[in-house]
């Protein structure tokens, strides 16, 4: 039962974190607010995006049965500038997370407790799923973090405004405590 849970609740975890990144993109205004990078060694949401959906087809694609860097990912290419349109790189975002969520949504709680091998390490199901929660909640943070900067005073908040806590709060449970 627990095992179950966990696998609902990690889904239910990257579906949010898929969201929080798309209401993101959503904001941005052209394919140069994509390319974006505050300095030369910073990630545009462009790269980042490019090496989640590198990574999420190399890790989820035969996730029980192989090693989880497959030889045909070239990882260093998803950090280099090319200028794909917006399109191109939502494109590359949903081919990725259709890996990945087709993955998820196939595994059992007997799963759980199989080893696969990322980069020849072999680890358990459950400890590749929560490596790659922290990894992809890392990066969708930085996504949300440039899309803001990029859009400044223009930002429609993805959560509690600053300095509105206290308008969230009113009709909520703090007025039952009364």
């Amino acid at each position: 039962m627990i095992e179950q849970h966990f696998l609902e609740n990690t889904i239910g975890v990257f579906k949010n974190y898929k969201t929080l990144a798309e209401k993101s993109f959503a904001q941005l205004s052209s394919d140069a607010d994509f390319h974006y990078a505050p300095d030369s060694e910073s990630n545009s949401i462009a790269v980042i995006i490019k090496h989640m959906s590198g990574n999420m087809i190399s890790r989820w694609t035969d996730f029980l049965t192989t090693d989880g860097e497959k030889p045909t990912r070239n990882r260093d290419a998803e950090f280099v500038e090319k200028k794909e349109s917006k399109e191109q790189l939502i494109t590359a975002w949903d081919k990725g997370y259709e890996v990945f969520f087709n993955t998820l949504n196939s595994l059992t709680t007997a799963d759980l407790m199989k080893t696969v091998t990322i980069r020849g390490e072999g680890l358990t199901v459950m400890q590749a799923i929560t490596r790659q929660t922290a990894h992809y909640s890392y990066h969708v943070g930085q996504i949300v973090f440039l899309a803001k900067h990029i859009k400044t005073s223009n930002w429609n908040s993805l959560s509690i405004p600053k300095n509105k806590s206290n308008d969230h709060l009113k009709g909520s449970y703090l007025d039952n405590l009364k």
